[in-house]
């Protein structure tokens, strides 16, 4: 009799971590879990340059084209130009290009890429289909409170946007 429950506890154990890894997203390559949160990335150019006019984007949240737009068009980047020196250029292009949506193996990069579609260059993380669909019931009006501004800045209900954690339980909507 304890023979039997003891290979139930074993089953239902089995079958609770299975569900486990399925709800995080699973693993990735090489067997590391990678689940729905980006990865921890950094580079001190991307830091100082990016986050000195506006919260610091994870690169996990466009493409790899998205971002060479994005970066081909810094003199006139969303109406400022925001050029930089060729070396700062190059290094932060090439940080963002190897850590985009497209080059990550966790569950929210790879579902923004595939919301994109292949022939689209967007340059607003806002106007992904995926960013529309995961904020489609956040009203005009919340995004226009003063202490929010707007769909773009991200930090403001999500404490964690600039490490990659969007996770919905960190989730909290200034008023």
């Amino acid at each position: 009799m304890m023979k039997k429950w003891m290979q139930l506890l074993v089953l239902i154990t089995s079958i609770t971590s299975a569900g486990t890894l399925l709800a995080s997203g699973g693993f990735g390559e090489g067997g590391e879990s990678h689940g729905s949160q980006m990865p921890v990335v950094n580079n001190a150019k991307w830091k100082s340059e990016c986050s000195s006019c506006h919260m610091l984007y994870h690169p996990a949240l466009l493409p790899e084209r998205s971002w060479n737009k994005v970066m081909a068009g810094l003199d006139q980047h969303f109406g400022e130009n925001a050029s930089l020196d060729t070396a700062a250029h190059d290094e932060i292009a090439k940080f963002l290009a190897e850590n985009s949506a497209d080059k990550q193996a966790n569950r929210r990069s790879n579902r923004i890429n595939q919301s994109i579609p292949a022939a689209a260059t967007l340059i607003r993380i806002s106007e992904t289909p995926y960013f529309v669909a995961k904020h489609d019931e956040v009203s005009a009006n919340t995004f226009k409170r003063k202490s929010i501004g707007s769909p773009s800045n991200c930090i403001a209900c999500h404490k964690g946007a600039e490490k990659g954690d969007f996770s919905e339980s960190q989730v909290k909507i200034p008023r």
